[in-house]
């Protein structure tokens, strides 16, 4: 390189410009690594797609359970789609989250150029497009069982998106407050109870009346039963469950944001 060359290499001629790259393109790129990861993951493969098709499929062909009138599988689709906003936006996340923490990628990550609120929007469009996966499954084979669903989709996406945001919040407070060893075990213990006792796979009127009246309030029974009360029944829209799943978001959203420990 001659003088004059190496004299007009000035600020300016590197290409590209070093910096970081506009924000949305930082929360794209995130994203796309976070569901990457996400599906690469054996075990959370597993948990969030074998698993739910596997009851779907097993307690629709088999008379396990007492569903009630009709065929099971119009009682047993729309709890085992909430089982997987559920195994998703819950337990997947903050089984993967806790570890992160733990390993200090999320230490590293927060002293990024991303800020950390970017870095939840990525975490959450990476569960949404899971789920969307999900639900796309469970709903193919939902039908090819015999399932006829019912009701506004609309209603169906606002249930969904409130579902996720609640078990969301449940699953990044639990993520960013335990230990990850102990969120392994206490999200998969939540998981078996809530697949149990959330009506999912059992209806809520098997149980006494005095749990009954709890179990209501849980998120994944309101998710279930407004679920089954629009796809199932035809309902306009189950104000009383959305208002359930309203009330879990804001309350687990809002403890995330206040006590999740970075490191």
């Amino acid at each position: 390189m001659t003088a004059t060359e190496a004299g007009t290499t000035t600020t300016g001629t590197f290409a590209p410009r070093p910096g970081a790259a506009p924000l949305p393109r930082m929360i794209r790129a995130q994203a796309a690594l976070e569901t990457r990861m996400l599906l690469r993951n054996g075990e959370q493969l597993l948990l969030t797609v074998i698993i739910p098709t596997l009851l779907l499929v097993l307690f629709s062909a088999v008379d396990i359970v007492d569903t009630g009138a009709g065929k099971a599988v119009d009682f047993l689709a729309p709890g085992i789609l909430a089982l997987a906003v559920m195994s998703t936006a819950f337990t997947g996340q903050a089984i993967a989250t806790g570890f992160e923490r733990r390993y200090g990628v999320l230490k590293r990550l927060a002293v990024s150029p991303l800020p950390r609120w970017g870095l939840m929007t990525a975490k959450t469009c990476a569960v949404l497009v899971t789920e969307v996966l999900q639900i796309a499954l469970l709903t193919a084979v939902a039908l090819a069982l015999g399932w006829s669903p019912h009701g506004n989709p609309l209603t169906v996406l606002l249930l969904l998106l409130l579902g996720t945001a609640a078990f969301s919040g449940l699953g990044l407070l639990m993520a960013g407050t335990l230990k990850a060893e102990a969120t392994l075990a206490a999200a998969n213990l939540v998981f078996l109870l809530l697949l149990v006792g959330g009506g999912v796979i059992v209806p809520l009127a098997k149980f006494p009346e005095a749990a009954r009246a709890v179990l209501h309030l849980l998120p994944i029974s309101a998710l279930s039963d407004g679920l089954r009360e629009v796809l199932g029944h035809g309902a306009s829209v189950p104000w009383s469950d959305l208002g359930v799943l309203a009330g879990w978001a804001v309350l687990g959203l809002g403890a995330a944001a206040k006590f999740f420990r970075w490191e």
